[in-house]
């Protein structure tokens, strides 16, 4: 059973993650943030937003994310031994253990999704209720839906001077950063919220470039290959869908996931973005508590 409060954990493998834990009762929440390379930031309202129903959040941040150990990832041996999906599974279940869960709920959000649904398929046994916040389960239809978003929220040409530096690797420079900063305020941070901003980056930098890329409207790197669609029918727990409904994930996609799930019910949250627990927290908390009460009582229906 995790105890309250901060503790570092030390892994088999002699690197360290931070985790944090709140809130009492017997249900217990394992959260996961995305990315890959971002941290557990927006999960510290969790355990005030479920105490209603008696919920122990358990957060972490991820190896190489801001609060836990980074390693050097200019070494190619560690960027073979730890940036892969397998690492980042197996490492949700060695925290697991670690903090004592089991018969718990799993969230991830966005890459904690894709990790939520993989440890649904190889750990399940573990789960009480899996909680998809946000991720889909394949890369494609990602990338036709995004570059849809962006054909609608900008100038023909803005796109295409985009695309051009897309072509030429020219991400950096200060008039696409800005055009993502537009697609950003529009899709997956809508609401802006100065709780959990920071005077300087957080991102792992290298963790999030060797997996997604520069920003969340192009893809270059290892999650180019996503795609568990012939697996979700395996998922048995009951699951939770819940997506933004102006976010960069393709709806089309969340609903195809619930019918092939076997267990899931999909839920929308209006005005949210990527992040939709932020951008409209009282739809979201709503439907994660019933949610998470269905369960519990043996009532959930998808």
């Amino acid at each position: 059973m995790a105890e309250n409060g901060t503790h570092i954990i030390t892994l088999e493998n002699g690197y360290h993650l931070w985790t944090h834990t709140d809130g009492t009762g017997d249900i217990k929440l394992l959260t996961l943030h995305g990315g890959p390379g971002g941290n557990h930031e927006y999960y510290e309202n969790f355990a005030d937003k479920l105490a209603p129903i008696g919920v122990q959040v358990s957060m972490y941040d991820q190896l190489g994310s801001w609060y836990s150990d980074q390693p050097d990832f200019n070494q190619k041996a560690n960027r073979d031994r730890f940036l892969t999906y397998d690492y980042y599974l197996d490492e949700v279940e060695e925290v697991r253990q670690k903090l004592g869960l089991d018969n718990f709920y799993l969230i991830g959000q966005s890459w904690g999704g894709a990790l939520t649904m993989l440890y649904a398929l190889k750990y399940g046994q573990h789960l009480k209720g899996a909680i998809i916040s946000s991720m889909v389960d394949n890369i494609d239809e990602y990338v036709t839906h995004i570059n849809q978003v962006r054909e609608e929220a900008l100038p023909a040409d803005a796109v295409a001077y985009m695309q051009d530096c897309e072509n030429r690797n020219d991400l950096d420079n200060e008039r696409y950063q800005g055009y993502v900063d537009i697609l950003n305020k529009g899709y997956v941070d809508r609401k802006q919220p100065p709780a959990i901003s920071h005077l300087v980056d957080t991102t792992a930098t290298p963790v999030y470039n060797d997996f997604q890329g520069n920003n969340e409207f192009v893809v270059t790197g290892k999650l180019k290959s996503w795609d568990i669609r012939d697996q979700i029918k395996n998922i048995k727990v009951p699951t939770l869908l819940t997506f933004g409904e102006h976010e960069t994930m393709p709806l089309a996609t969340a609903k195809r996931m619930a019918k092939q799930i076997p267990n899931a019910r999909l839920v929308t949250t209006p005005n949210g973005g990527h992040h939709h627990m932020i951008d409209n927290a009282p739809v979201y908390f709503e439907h994660l508590t019933q949610f998470i009460q269905d369960v519990e009582a043996g009532t959930f229906k998808p």
